[in-house]
């Protein structure tokens, strides 16, 4: 694991993200890739179908992402609260954290959409908005597979205007995202271990998967700063009303 120097820090409080190669051992994601593909055998069946999304529900091989994990599982539960992950959340933000979510996300070859340009704090409504979204990379992931694209220093100019999408599991997006952002892009390319971390100010997306024979697969960790506040009651009711959506649509 490479250290979280001071020059990390910097970046990230500049530029809204960072990235730490080679942050976990190949043997480390050798361990994760054989609980993911037992959590996929062993607990998705039991789950409810809002935390399961997939690019076609009638295939299972197009898994696209997995919501909570580490409520239904001590694996994942243990490497959301207490890896090494977690301590670098503390230093980048200067706080104790809050932690939220381990997703798993995928963009299966040919059918993987594309990611809308979003920030993650429209969902959380947090007041501060104070909250870091880890991007762990199981695959190789390049601009043929969708990588992920960053503003930078997005996240100092506040939270954009968002509206409804239709992507399934990126419910919102910016509504005025415009030529000037994405000529401002930065495309970070990523190997298995490498472990990006983007402030939830932070403009970012991603391009479809146009590969033949390549998933882009990750896994994502949310940790809220402990001086960051929720909207507890609107959250909630933005979560039902979205599940409620997702069924009448028939997509889960």
């Amino acid at each position: 694991m490479p250290s979280i120097t001071t020059l990390h820090i910097q970046n990230f409080e500049r530029d809204g993200y960072v990235a730490l190669q080679a942050f976990l051992s190949s043997a480390e994601i050798s361990e994760i890739e054989s609980n993911l593909q037992r959590f996929i055998q062993q607990i998705i069946p039991n789950m409810p179908a809002e935390r399961i999304f997939y690019e076609n529900k009638n295939d299972p091989n197009s898994l696209k992402q997995i919501q909570q994990m580490s409520e239904y599982d001590a694996f994942f539960y243990d490497l959301l609260h207490n890896s090494k992950i977690r301590r670098v959340a503390e230093k980048l933000l200067n706080d104790r954290v809050v932690p939220r979510n381990l997703q798993y996300f995928n963009k299966p070859p040919r059918v993987g959409q594309p990611t809308p340009a979003h920030q993650d704090g429209f969902y959380f409504m947090l007041e501060p908005c104070e909250a870091i979204t880890f991007w762990l990379a199981l695959d190789v992931t390049d601009e043929g597979n969708g990588c992920v694209r960053y503003v930078p220093g997005s996240h100092q100019q506040g939270l954009r205007h968002h509206g409804r999408t239709g992507t399934l599991g990126f419910s919102q997006g910016i509504t005025d995202y415009s030529d000037c952002d994405s000529e401002r892009e930065l495309a970070l390319h990523a190997n298995p271990g490498d472990l990006l971390a983007h402030h939830a100010l932070t403009i970012h997306r991603a391009d479809g998967n146009q590969s033949r024979d390549r998933n882009r697969r990750a896994l994502g960790f949310i940790y809220y700063a402990e001086r960051a506040k929720q909207d507890q009651e609107a959250f909630e009711q933005y979560q039902i009303q979205l599940a409620k959506d997702m069924e009448n649509s028939g997509v889960i």
